[in-house]
């Protein structure tokens, strides 16, 4: 870990870059920007002193997919890839906090990119004969869709890592369930999550009503019910096996450090999991608010 200092309005880090590092703030302020200092900017959040920033860059070695500015002067311990082990080994308490952190982010972000679509659901019905609406709106929501699928099915070596990596670790906690049966229901308390190692799962909101639509289909390799075992709010959908011998294993908050300590690996792929949630709703709320903006200008 090194200790940083940063002054009011210094761009800490761009969208874009390539980083390897991440942040936890000591004092101050972190905006966090997409299209920064674009026509089309949007403010994200505002961190604060004890929160973590820029971990999705180190998860997932991805390029940065927000610009961090300090908002006044700014300390920070800056960890980087190599010792962010070393940081959980030191730290276990960490692993949840940084996963409550972009959970947090999650459900935030949520509630905004729900608001704005809400609207612009509203303006689609009552601009029902523009055509130029409608042509943008389809647009909007077929990337959303197509983004969404390619993200329901992993790839062979995210398959074959995570299989490994069980393999290798202690005993899990293992449940297998037959085709219809479900596994948590929305409105629910949780106080664990799942990973599906075997058949299929389908998640949905509205289950069995007339408003059910089924969001995505997990299989193996995935995760699902995190939010509901890291932040304890109620389940924000209804997941239901779709396969026969489909088998999940159960995970609580308080078998994180246990799991680390037997099996890192997986701990990763959970992180991964996270920060790859909130890069999606990330460009899919913004993609919205773009929309938003070309609407306002008609």
């Amino acid at each position: 870990m090194e200790e940083k200092r940063f002054g009011k309005n210094e761009v800490i880090f761009r969208e874009g870059d390539r980083g390897n590092t991440f942040f936890e703030i000591l004092e101050g302020n972190v905006g966090i920007y997409s299209n920064y200092e674009k026509k089309d900017q949007q403010k994200l959040t505002t961190l604060s002193a004890g929160q973590l920033f820029g971990e999705m860059g180190v998860i997932e070695t991805w390029p940065r997919s927000s610009t961090a500015v300090a908002e006044d002067d700014v300390k920070v311990y800056e960890i980087g890839e190599d010792g962010l082990n070393a940081y959980f080994a030191e730290q276990p308490e960490m692993i949840l906090a940084i996963m409550k952190h972009i959970s947090g982010r999650i459900r935030s972000l949520t509630e905004e990119y729900t608001e704005v679509t809400n609207f612009l659901r509203e303006a689609k019905s009552a601009g029902a004969n523009n055509d130029g609406f409608l042509a943008k709106m389809k647009k909007l929501l077929g990337g959303s869709r197509a983004a969404e699928k390619s993200m329901a099915r992993p790839s062979a070596e995210w398959t074959r890592v995570v299989r490994e990596s069980w393999q290798k670790g202690s005993a899990p906690t293992m449940e297998t369930y037959g085709r219809g049966t479900i596994v948590f229901k929305e409105g629910e308390k949780g106080n664990c999550m799942y990973a599906v190692h075997g058949g299929s799962v389908g998640i949905y909101t509205g289950y069995s009503t007339d408003k059910q639509e089924k969001l995505t289909t997990l299989l193996p390799g995935t995760f699902f019910g995190e939010m509901g075992m890291i932040d304890g709010e109620v389940r924000s959908a209804t997941a239901v096996v779709e396969e026969d011998g489909t088998y999940v294993e159960i995970i609580r908050p308080e078998d994180l450090q246990k799991l680390f300590e037997t099996n890192p690996v997986e701990v990763d792929q959970i992180m991964r999991h996270l920060s790859h949630r909130l890069r999606r709703l990330t460009e899919d709320y913004t993609k919205a608010c773009q929309e938003v903006e070309e609407l306002s200008k008609q």
